[in-house]
């Protein structure tokens, strides 16, 4: 719809509420949320909604934005006079869920559109991505613990010689699975680099030939994370490299940046009708300090030891997505058990606004809980990766799956894999080792469980 269009609704308005034409009064569809329905406000015709929604309208309900006339009249002139005055009977209640359920896209959603289209405040709709995938049903987002492609260790040696590559290193039923999400996640454990010179005194570091991006796309990924404590390990060109070698690969990343303003900036993702807001920072390491920590004019990582900065992140999110999932790296190493500074983190990321928490680092599974109604997986360990040229003993991981119902709740899934002999499955729910992963980790529990579907509720 061309902006002209707008400006005519936003004249016949102005026309309109000079004259008083046109008063009739409408009935309105009855649309169910959860919470009990409020009270709905009696509109008469398409200037009484403008009015009541440039008036009335709370806060929350226009998601925080300086919606107009010239908005109005996008949403009126995309979906009509009788949608606009249905979203106007509920204008001063914080009920923002109205947008999506009669026009199938959110507040924020409809707002990035009209900025998009208009080109108002462009600069706040950076490191924004539109898929266009079709959901059916839920919008699904998975997300994997460690994977590496650095030069030299045994699963990279074991891809090289696969006939069919990286595509032989995971079962089908899971490549099938990363490969269908409507987003998946990958912590990128490594650098992608052939220049600089390992950090000295760091036991392991890791780095990968640039040409090897093109793998994570392979796989399914729609985003990766670098807020980890091997990004930097061909010090400041190799974190650099990884950064231009990611963009010239059109790969979203989150968690690093030349300096600290791309470090600590969100990735927002649109699918579905939902705007999904991804941030990553991370806590390693935690006395020393090989990975450093991006500044306002030095390159470096985004880190959250001391969460203060990270959490404004957070809230800025909040303010401009419909959801928020955190993605920290964090925790001891080797511990199955999550410790106290991880839950003191996790209760400043749910305060700042976190919807949904998914934590690595420890290559090991740590368990899943609950804060407040917000799901935390400690830690998914490691998902495809080892640190030297010899194959690593056999593991257990999985993925974390986060659906968005067309209700808007979130749903928070535990899909049970395991890796052995440089390959990483999907296990069936018949097997002895996804009952024993699912029983091992709802033990640890003291908050969540996680039913034979893999389906986590609160207890």
């Amino acid at each position: 719809m061309k902006k002209c269009n707008y400006l005519v609704l936003v004249i016949i308005y102005v026309i309109t509420l000079l004259t008083g034409c046109g008063k009739i009064t409408t009935e309105v569809n009855t649309v169910n949320f959860e919470k009990s329905e409020p009270q709905k406000i009696e509109i008469v015709d398409l200037s009484d909604a403008w009015d009541t929604i440039l008036n009335n309208s709370t806060n929350e309900f226009i998601g925080g934005h300086p919606v107009d006339e010239s908005f109005l009249g996008m949403v009126t002139a995309d979906y009509g006079n009788d949608i606009i005055e249905e979203i106007a009977s509920y204008a001063n209640f914080d009920t923002p869920e109205i947008w999506y359920q009669l026009t199938g896209k959110s507040i924020h959603v409809l707002w990035y559109e009209y900025c998009n289209m208009t080109g108002i405040q462009q600069y706040s709709h950076d490191k924004t991505y539109v898929l266009n995938k079709q959901t059916d049903g839920d919008i699904v987002i998975d997300f994997t613990g460690d994977v590496s492609f650095a030069e030299g260790i045994a699963t990279t040696d074991y891809m090289d010689h696969q006939m069919n590559g990286v595509y032989d290193c995971f079962s089908k039923e899971l490549l099938d699975e990363m490969q269908s999400a409507d987003i998946l996640m990958i912590n990128n454990e490594f650098a992608y680099t052939d220049r600089g010179t390992a950090l000295a005194g760091k036991a392991y570091t890791f780095r990968s030939n640039p040409s090897r991006v093109s793998l994570m796309s392979d796989i399914g990924a729609d985003i990766v994370s670098v807020a980890n404590n091997h990004v930097y390990d061909y010090d400041e060109i190799g974190l650099l490299d990884t950064l231009n070698t990611l963009s010239g690969a059109e790969m979203p990343f989150v968690g690093a940046g030349v300096n600290l303003a791309e470090a600590r900036k969100p990735a927002y993702f649109i699918v579905g009708g939902r705007k999904i807001a991804i941030v990553a920072a991370t806590q390693i390491e935690r006395t020393l300090n090989y990975t450093k920590e991006a500044t306002g004019v030095t390159p470096g990582v985004m880190k959250c030891l001391h969460p203060e900065a990270f959490c404004e992140t957070i809230k800025e999110a909040k303010a401009n997505a419909d959801y928020v999932l955190v993605f920290p790296h964090w925790g001891t190493e080797g511990n199955a058990n999550y410790g106290a500074d991880q839950v003191a983190l996790a209760r400043a990321f749910v305060e700042a606004g976190a919807d949904a928490i998914i934590g690595g680092h420890t290559h090991c599974l740590q368990t899943v809980e609950y804060m407040d109604d917000v799901p935390i997986f400690y830690s998914l360990g490691n998902y495809w990766f080892a640190t030297t040229g010899n194959m690593p003993a056999d593991y257990d991981t999985g993925l974390a799956q986060i659906r968005i119902t067309p209700e808007g709740k979130i749903e928070p899934y535990f899909i049970p894999c395991q890796f052995s002999a440089g390959v990483t499955k999907q296990l069936n729910s018949e097997d002895i080792a996804y009952s024993n992963i699912i029983d091992n980790l709802n033990g640890l529990s003291s908050t969540a469980n996680i039913d034979k579907a893999g389906h986590i509720t609160k207890k």
